[in-house]
């Protein structure tokens, strides 16, 4: 009987190490901590590896077109999937939004940013407000709009430093090379509260949603475990739970 036992352990443990894939996901910048809090869990879970990479949504479709073996795509924002799927480098009916994104206007300063985003960008303490090249982050083109929504466009004319991408423009706050920024809400943000600094979360209706949607890429298209993250992503509880503490809201 033991003999018996051992035999259908090792079988099992054979099918579910035959089954078990190994996941290259390009995760936009802005979703870095909560990727990294979602790994383990889906690592135990289904015994996948996930190997993670974080950067510009743009850079990585750049490597995608010049062959980068990526499995799935999680952007920044919704058109780069959207093109990843008419250009043929992404997976038909594949895309889905996986997360929206929220704007805040932080500082690594726990006193600069109050209530009042008028009141900060034009503070004397503000000599630089850094913000992500409109033409490349989506965070960056919700900045532009938040500024002209309230009028501050001139507020901040001399002041802006432009990151090439949300993580670029956060580093300028964190480091206080500028005293202030409009940056992703997750970046500063987890369980209800700020980690550090101090912020203020931008009304949503004074820029367009922040849809980020995933693509399953047509290098992971028989990448079983491909397949399963993305299921997982969109449909598990704890995928729900950790986009929820660092502040994420889903589509309408």
């Amino acid at each position: 009987m033991k003999k018996t036992l051992t035999a259908v352990a090792v079988i099992a443990c054979a099918a579910f190490s035959v089954s078990a894939e190994e996941v290259h996901v390009a995760v936009a910048a802005n979703f870095t901590a909560p990727a990294k809090d979602l790994q383990p869990i889906y690592e135990k879970a289904t015994g996948d590896k996930l190997v993670l990479s974080f950067g510009a949504t743009g850079a990585f479709y750049a490597q995608i077109k010049n062959g980068a073996p990526f499995d799935v795509l999680l952007a920044a924002d919704a058109k780069t999937p959207a093109k990843a799927v008419t250009e043929g480098y992404g997976v038909a009916g594949s895309t889905y939004t996986y997360a929206v994104g929220k704007l805040v206007l932080w500082s690594a300063d726990a006193n600069l940013v109050k209530n009042d985003v008028t009141a900060a960008l034009k503070s004397a303490d503000v000599k630089h407000v850094a913000i992500a090249n409109s033409k490349l982050a989506p965070y960056g083109e919700a900045a532009c709009q938040t500024l002209k929504s309230l009028g501050l466009e001139s507020a901040v004319e001399g002041k802006t430093v432009i990151g090439d991408n949300i993580g670029k423009t956060y580093q300028f706050v964190k480091t206080g090379n500028a005293e202030a920024g409009f940056i992703a809400l997750s970046q500063c943000f987890k369980g209800g509260k700020f980690t550090s600094g101090s912020g203020y979360v931008i009304p949503q209706e004074l820029y367009g949603e922040i849809k980020q949607d995933a693509v399953l890429l047509k290098a992971g298209e028989k990448n079983e475990g491909a397949k399963r993250f993305l299921k997982f992503l969109r449909e598990s509880q704890a995928a729900t739970d950790v986009r929820t503490a660092y502040g994420y809201g889903t589509a309408n």
